[in-house]
């Protein structure tokens, strides 16, 4: 909340200070919108909506444009609409904004953002917040004076270098508001060259003290450079990574310190394909659902399971839109480079098949309307059809229109250096879930030391084993289970021969057969039309049999050791 204390006495002492008018008024009409918005929660629509209706009339673009009669009426105006919301005057003593600024901040804690944001950053809520209260420095005071953002390293790849944009005759949110565009921060050499090598020797000196990257904020008041804040950068995965090498390269930190600045999950991130930076930028987001499983894909759209593997086996990239996905989907998805559902959560079909599959993978996108039959979606507007190119984006749920480059990701350069600090100091081995021999090559290219758990039943997922599962499951005599059971040894023989080569004396746990059993039984009805002729058996007495193995809760039911009781010959 800037230029607070301001009010219908002190601006005018204010302009005569400055011997600056128009910036006293526009310093005052900033406050009122920023203290109705911030403190009162009057919806600062409205007072865009002035600023533009005045705009309009003088003929001009930009607030910079507007002179200082412009300015008293924005605050006269300003007013009537804290007024007309609050019922009584916009507060002129000091003191009591002060103290309802103050409040406002406190209140702040309980938001509802602010609590999905601890939720999502492990902060405890009883820690609270504090409030600061600075001395004004004026970035609006006229072509000498601006502010700005910047960080010490690039945030998106941690290059070295300063990175960042400023305004000139601007205040606060002017710069991320989007009002006018900002100059990128090497400009400043030329706008106000003394500032600029003052400021850029006070960022290395920030960084080297707090031996990071450092993301602060600035104003420059009429030639003099002022720091407002600096903080800890945020950055993505690659940058932290980038980063982390660089200033253990630079002597600031150890390897062991490096490591503890790398959030682990965000790795993930780096394991998958990602987009190329220079396509991503030029890419037109469509829409968005829940990242549901991280990398980028791009590729032909594609609305049955049968379309996209025939596409795939034809050289297409391959995405499969569905209203949500299900077991028979699993030969489309697999064939897929990513996967995109209307409906769905983080713990959706998709979305779990997606991860263990290491597909990208977004889900849950609400306005995503599907037209399977018409092979058709509509999305941000505009309706794409089957063999359209879009892209996903599975680390951040972004959807995007066309085909948009993707890059291979790889352990090597500081990725790989990080995973060899991290085997210097970590106390436990690390192994991970693999089912199929692809799995367990991909698991020891990226370093693990052998196989956590391998779910058996996943074996049968293919297209050409699934039938003869379904047969196993659905066999109403021994004999009949056992025929079934002779068909799928062969299969579970030759995925374990060619798992144990891929792992080369490496350790695996191998779970017994743990299916929920309706998971792998048909749904729709050309599949159970199928598997009746295939056993000869009735469509309905086949049906029958899937309503019996339905459960609500497959967790608790019919599954793993329960399984291989009542039917021994499994087990055997």
């Amino acid at each position: 909340i800037l230029n607070l204390g301001l009010n219908d006495v002190s601006v005018e002492g204010l302009a005569k200070k400055t011997k600056n008018p128009r910036f006293a008024y526009d310093s005052y009409r900033r406050f009122i919108q920023m203290f109705s918005d911030v403190v009162m929660e009057i919806p600062k629509s409205g007072f865009e909506k002035i600023i533009d209706e005045i705009k309009e009339q003088k003929g001009v673009q930009y607030d910079i444009d507007l002179d200082v009669d412009d300015m008293k009426e924005l605050v006269k105006r300003f007013k009537d609409v804290y007024r007309k919301a609050k019922d009584e005057d916009f507060p002129q003593e000091p003191a009591t904004q002060l103290l309802e600024a103050v409040k406002a901040v406190f209140r702040s804690w309980d938001n509802p953002r602010a609590n999905v944001y601890r939720r999502m950053n492990d902060i405890p809520g009883d820690w609270g917040t504090a409030v600061n209260v600075q001395t004004m420095v004026f970035g609006n005071m006229g072509s000498t004076s601006g502010t700005g953002v910047a960080f010490t390293r690039n945030p998106a790849t941690g290059a070295r270098g300063i990175y960042g944009e400023y305004l000139i005759d601007a205040q606060g949110e002017d710069v991320v508001a989007g009002v006018r565009t900002p100059q990128p921060i090497t400009k400043l050499a030329e706008d106000l060259p003394n500032c600029y090598r003052e400021f850029i020797r006070l960022a290395n000196k920030l960084e080297a003290h707090y031996r990071d990257m450092q993301d602060m904020e600035f104003t420059i008041q009429e030639g003099k450079l002022y720091f407002l804040q600096t903080r800890n950068g945020k950055r993505t995965a690659e940058a932290a990574i980038n980063i982390a090498c660089d200033l253990v390269d630079e002597g600031m930190i150890t390897p062991e310190e490096a490591l503890l600045r790398i959030e682990a999950k965000s790795l993930d991130q780096l394991l998958h394909p990602t987009f190329d930076k220079d396509a991503l930028a030029a890419g037109k987001v469509i829409g968005h659902g829940l990242p549901a499983s991280p990398g980028s894909a791009a590729g032909k759209v594609y609305f049955t399971a049968e379309a996209a593997k025939a596409a795939a086996a034809g050289g297409e990239r391959v995405i499969l839109v569905r209203l949500e996905t299900s077991p028979e989907d699993i030969e489309g998805m697999h064939a897929s480079r990513g996967i995109l559902t209307a409906r769905g959560g983080m713990t959706s079909h998709a979305a779990v098949v997606a991860r263990g599959m290491g597909t990208c993978c977004v889900s849950g996108c609400n306005d995503l309307k599907v037209d399977e039959d018409g092979k058709e979606f509509t999305l941000g507007g505009k309706t794409y059809h089957e063999g359209d190119y879009i892209s996903l984006d599975g680390s951040t749920g972004n959807i995007y229109e066309g085909d948009i480059k993707t890059v291979e990701a790889t352990i090597s350069g500081n990725f790989g250096c990080i995973m060899r600090w991290a085997d210097q100091f970590r106390k436990m081995q690390v192994r991970t879930n693999a089912d199929t021999p692809a799995d367990a090559e991909n698991a020891v290219r990226l370093g693990a030391e052998g196989i956590g758990l391998c779910r058996t039943e996943h074996m049968f997922f293919e297209a050409g084993r699934i039938p003869k599962f379904r047969r196993m499951i659905l066999s109403d005599t021994v004999e009949q289970r056992e025929a079934a059971l002779q068909e799928l040894i062969p299969y579970q023989r030759e995925d374990f021969i060619a798992m144990y080569k891929a792992l080369r004396g490496r350790p695996m746990t191998v779970r017994f057969l743990d299916p929920p059993l309706h998971e792998f039984l048909p749904k729709t009805e050309p599949e159970i039309q199928a598997l009746a002729k295939d056993m000869g058996l009735t469509v309905e007495h086949v049906k029958a049999r899937i309503a019996e193995l339905h459960e609500f809760n497959p967790m608790m039911g019919l599954r793993g050791c329960r399984l291989g009781v009542i039917y021994p010959e499994i087990t055997r």
